[in-house]
């Protein structure tokens, strides 16, 4: 989601889920910009599924160097009822980091007509948006909302592990559970290479938002 997920199906909630921290534990390693576990470039495609039943996509494009990346979100989802839409979702992010540090946020929202745009610098503090693509997001205590640009308080717990499945084939996964304000989100990594490679998100009236995989460049 990332980033975060729409009006529709989440809870009023995280004046965001997705993004990012009275500073962790990990601090100090979340202001380092070569540390172990460094994330590569790469692209990640989702599709994403509301009660298993196809919405749309969302793609994250992570480029640049460790200590200056760029980030490029866009999410298009659209709910449809026998053939009607009832709902529609637009959301493109471009963010700027230094490190695991979010310097410079812009974004466009298009929540089912509502228009929501953002345009930040983050100079003074270090904090990340929900970037799920980066295995350290599991270390922070605060996310700003991408949509928003607001921080959250959050807290991750861990799951055990379970298989996901991936274009078809079972993925041995480790999986985190972030809690903010009424959300409730489970993050899955790959075990073996620690790649995102999916999330499932719990909404109002006991639904499911889902993202899983689907483009081999962002493969586990």
């Amino acid at each position: 989601m990332p980033a975060r997920a729409p009006a529709f199906a989440l809870a009023p909630v995280l004046a965001p889920l997705l993004a990012i921290m009275a500073f962790t534990a990990g601090t100090a390693a979340a202001q380092g910009s070569g540390s172990e576990g460094a994330i590569e470039e790469g692209e990640w495609n989702f599709t994403a599924t509301l009660d298993g039943k196809p919405i749309g996509t969302h793609r994250f494009v992570v480029g640049g160097s460790p200590a200056a990346r760029s980030v490029d979100s866009r999410a298009d989802f659209v709910v449809r009822m026998l053939g009607v839409s009832l709902y529609r979702y637009r959301h493109h992010a471009e963010e700027r980091w230094a490190g695991d540090c979010l310097r410079e946020l812009r974004a466009d929202t298009d929540d089912d007509g509502t228009r929501q745009q953002v345009s930040r610098r983050y100079d003074d503090e270090c904090l990340m948006s929900f970037a799920y693509w980066n295995p350290r997001l599991v270390k922070q205590q605060r996310l700003i909302d991408p949509q928003t640009g607001k921080s959250e308080s959050v807290r991750f717990e861990p799951l055990p592990a379970a298989n996901i499945e991936v274009r078809g084939q079972a993925v041995r996964a480790r999986g985190w559970r972030l809690q903010a304000a009424q959300q409730r989100i489970r993050i899955w990594y790959a075990a073996d290479s620690g790649r995102w490679i999916g999330l499932d998100a719990e909404t109002k009236g006991d639904r499911q938002l889902s993202y899983r995989l689907t483009s081999p460049t962002g493969a586990p």
